[in-house]
């Protein structure tokens, strides 16, 4: 496999030439690629080899998501050597919550709000895995140190403010925001907007969560703050969208803090990079 980022047109060498056809779907960062199966059952997530160790870190945690009765992946292979990795795992049947239309979302709300609150249920104890505030903090210095935030993951307003300043903004905050995590820790998807959630496209019931490389423990308002931002999108206008924001909280059982919200959606878009 290249180290050069970007899209494949052919299946890399690891997947091998008895597995069947592959079908190119996207590029993801720093280099991955996937596949699906042309029978449309299985994805194959491909990384060059300095990637290899956090496409391996999503591999274990959705090897022990499926053991925590949450819906997701279930790992169906894995390749790793000098060329890359490549993580095989089973299509969860659906289709993601963004390429429904906003009506349909709204008869599902109820639902996503459900399936997110019994990720949000599984016992703390149980789960190996941090993607707590002072490690996205860490993470978000780092990016900001490289001059790697890509504004267009920002917020529209924050888009010509130095990442600098912007981190430093959020920095001052994290004394008192780590008081509520300690109080609040539930094990979080970590990535948790709606490309990321599959919804059966009959019932609207959720078949499952994907892409789990960030899951882990942390403030359950890191996952909220994406959720309910990235819905934003879908919901045709500002008073729906706060409705589905009180009737999301009232599914779930919380009173929304706006502030908090407002950190963990700001801080995020520092993390990528």
């Amino acid at each position: 496999m290249s180290d050069h980022p970007g899209p494949r047109t052919t299946p890399p060498a690891l997947l091998g030439t008895g597995d069947g056809d592959w079908l190119p779907v996207t590029a993801g960062e720093s280099g991955a690629a996937v596949f699906r199966s042309a029978d449309a059952t299985r994805y194959a997530k491909c990384v060059p080899a300095a990637d290899a160790a956090a496409l391996e870190a999503e591999r274990d945690r959705a090897v022990w998501l499926s053991g925590q009765g949450v819906p997701g992946p279930r790992v169906l292979d894995w390749r790793s050597g000098d060329a890359g990795a490549c993580l095989v795992t089973g299509a969860v049947p659906g289709v993601p919550a963004d390429r429904v239309p906003a009506g349909d979302l709204r008869a599902a709300w109820g639902r996503i709000a459900d399936a997110v609150r019994r990720l949000h249920e599984v016992p703390v104890p149980e789960c190996p895995f941090r993607r707590d505030l002072d490690t996205m903090v860490a993470v978000a210095h780092d990016v900001v140190a490289r001059d790697a935030v890509n504004p267009e993951f920002l917020p529209v307003e924050q888009q010509h403010t130095p990442a600098a300043e912007l981190l430093a903004r959020l920095t001052r905050q994290v004394p008192r925001r780590r008081e509520q995590e300690a109080a609040d820790t539930v094990v979080c998807h970590g990535d948790l907007c709606l490309p990321n959630i599959i919804l059966d496209p009959q019932t609207l019931d959720v078949s499952g969560f994907i892409d789990l490389g960030r899951l882990g423990l942390a403030d359950r308002y890191a996952d909220l703050a994406l959720l309910l931002a990235n819905a934003r999108e879908t919901w045709p206008d500002e008073e729906r969208a706060r409705a589905a924001d009180a009737a999301f909280a009232e599914r779930y059982g919380i009173a929304l803090d706006r502030e908090r919200l407002r950190f963990y959606l700001h801080l995020d878009p520092l993390t990528w990079g």
